[in-house]
């Protein structure tokens, strides 16, 4: 029997107890740890939608669902691993073991819809560079244009438009990312475009803009409109009553959708008169995973 295949999901982290947050927030603010304020900031953050965010739980579901699609699909032929950004297991531990089971090849794939230089090309470089030409390595940069992808996406659309009444536009979401990534040529910006495009087009809108959330608490710019921004401007239209908010960059429940969403941009929304409802994020969702599975296979095949 040939060797298996490895597939390295990748995905960003939470952390998993208290005592943890101050090391993860260090880790993603670049090795510079935060001060008491903003690390109470985001402890209060935390706190407002349960304690912790349930991101690794949700991570490991998808993670295990994958790995038994993949086997249902082809038994004994691929080995699955994880390993996060930010939290253990990390990347490099996720390399590890799948070196440790002897794979005779490995497909990275990061749990983000879209890619971005400071995204999850950082992921894959990471990957890559832990293997140092051992293994080799297929990296896959993005799968926002996969079909069953779109159309899922245009589903829960449909679905949420349904829980409103009037007319009112779609405002498709994905995390911002510093302005200056526009002047180094990523095109991350162009992808969750054409990535809102293709969900409008399957889900039959008239009515969709882009905008962004999540940015980060530093002095540059980052990319815009903002997504609190762009609801305050609908409120005051006098021919919008309502808008959907389709975070089509995030694959899961976690603090940039149950709290940056369910609760800031909520608490907006009333401010501003306008009614407003979320889709459904993708968790663990089987249509999901069987997504996911394809897009592993299809990386397979094009070695």
């Amino acid at each position: 029997m040939s060797e298996p295949v490895g597939v390295l999901v990748m995905a960003h982290g939470t952390p998993g107890h208290r005592d943890e947050v101050e090391a993860f927030y260090t880790r993603i603010r670049r090795g510079r740890p935060p001060t008491p304020e903003q690390l109470a900031d985001l402890q209060r953050r935390y706190d407002a939608i349960g304690g912790l965010s349930p991101l690794t739980e949700r991570t490991a579901a998808q993670v295990d669902a994958l790995r038994a699609a993949l086997d249902a699909q082809a038994p004994g032929q691929f080995v699955v691993a994880f390993g996060a950004k930010h939290t253990q297991p990390f990347i490099e531990d996720g390399v590890a073991e799948l070196e440790r089971q002897g794979v005779s090849e490995i497909i990275g794939l990061v749990l983000t819809p879209h890619g971005a230089a400071m995204g999850s090309r950082e992921y894959l470089d990471r990957a890559e560079a832990a293997l140092e030409g051992r293994t080799p390595f297929t990296a896959i940069p993005h799968w926002y244009a996969q079909p069953d992808f779109v159309q899922l996406m245009s589903e829960r659309v449909v679905t949420a438009r349904a829980t409103l009444d009037g007319s009112g536009p779609v405002i498709f979401t994905a995390h911002s990312l510093p302005e200056r990534v526009r002047a180094q040529g990523d095109d991350y910006p162009e992808q969750l475009e054409a990535s809102a495009r293709l969900v409008a087009k399957a889900a039959g809108l008239t009515e969709w803009r882009v905008a962004w959330q999540s940015a980060g608490r530093t002095p540059e710019p980052w990319l815009g409109p903002d997504v609190r921004d762009v609801v305050r401007e609908l409120g005051q239209a006098p021919d919008v009553d309502h808008a959907v908010i389709s975070p089509i960059g995030f694959v899961a429940d976690h603090l940039e959708v149950l709290y940056d969403l369910d609760i800031e941009l909520a608490l907006v929304a009333a401010d501003a008169h306008l009614p407003i409802a979320r889709t459904a994020s993708l968790n663990d969702d089987p249509r999901f995973i069987a997504v996911l599975a394809d897009v592993v296979g299809q990386a397979r095949s094009e070695r």
